[in-house]
């Protein structure tokens, strides 16, 4: 996608940010994190029948309806505007560590922005870091989201994990935004698919995280969390416009969810 240049200026107004002088760690480090404060991490439209968009429109999503969405749309968006910005960007593919072991190799859609070193940018998953992380790196690199460490596994993948706990496998091997349509039509059409058993919209703050989950809405600061659950339909649109900033012309319908299922674990 070529983004012009008032495109570029409606995003970077979304999420915050000034236009960066140059494309470096820096200036990537400054947009990744208000992107990650700004964007929220949800999957509304899997519950009102509209389409995941995995091309250069989900920018007009994010950017003029002020939606979020999952890592097949807001990575993708996010660097359509780094690569604006002058970024070398590569889309990767990862597999997301669940209790039963790792998901399909294209379960999570993950970027890399080379620069003098190598970037893993994810600013949409669950428990993505806040800044960039050194892909090259087997240290621990501490982030305001918490510990973060990538280890390279015997055949050259990639570990991901955050305060010890294992988060997806990435595949360093570069791969195309139309090669993930098999796992999303499964995403969008099997009932046991975490976007489909599930209903969400959440967005970490500076100090904790805001989630709304049908009625439900957690709220965490400074290691206290709230959970309230809204009155009625008008709370609920109140709520996504108070801590997500969109309006909604009609609410999601929650899916049924089987007894003792602890759906996608966001707080």
């Amino acid at each position: 996608m070529t983004m012009d240049a008032a495109m570029v200026d409606e995003y970077l107004s979304r999420i915050g940010a000034s236009r960066p002088r140059r494309a470096d760690l820096d200036a990537l480090r400054r947009l990744q994190e208000r992107h990650v404060l700004s964007v929220p991490f949800e999957n509304l439209d899997y519950h009102l029948g509209r389409d995941i968009l995995l091309d250069e429109r989900v920018v007009d999503k994010i950017v003029r309806d002020r939606r979020g969405g999952g890592c097949y749309e807001l990575n993708p968006s996010f660097g359509f505007l780094l690569e604006a910005l002058g970024y070398r960007v590569s889309i990767l593919g990862a597999q997301v560590r669940r209790p039963d072991g790792l998901g399909s190799p294209l379960g999570h859609l993950v970027l890399r922005v080379d620069l003098e070193e190598s970037w893993l940018v994810d600013v949409g998953f669950r428990k993505n870091s806040r800044l960039p992380l050194r892909l090259a790196s087997g240290d621990v690199q501490p982030d305001p989201h918490g510990d973060y460490r990538l280890a390279r596994t015997p055949d050259g993948a990639i570990d991901v994990s955050a305060d010890g706990v294992p988060l997806y496998r990435v595949d360093d091997r570069p791969v195309r935004l139309q090669d993930f349509r098999p796992t999303l039509w499964w995403f969008r059409t099997c009932p046991d698919s975490p976007f489909m058993s599930d209903l969400f919209c959440s967005l970490p703050t500076t100090d904790g995280r805001v989630t709304l989950k049908g009625d439900r809405l957690t709220r965490t600061r400074a290691g206290e969390r709230t959970v309230e659950v809204l009155p009625d339909d008008q709370a609920v649109r109140a709520a996504y416009r108070k801590y997500f900033g969109f309006e909604l012309d009609e609410l999601p319908t929650p899916p049924a969810v089987a007894p003792g299922s602890p759906g996608v674990q966001l707080d």
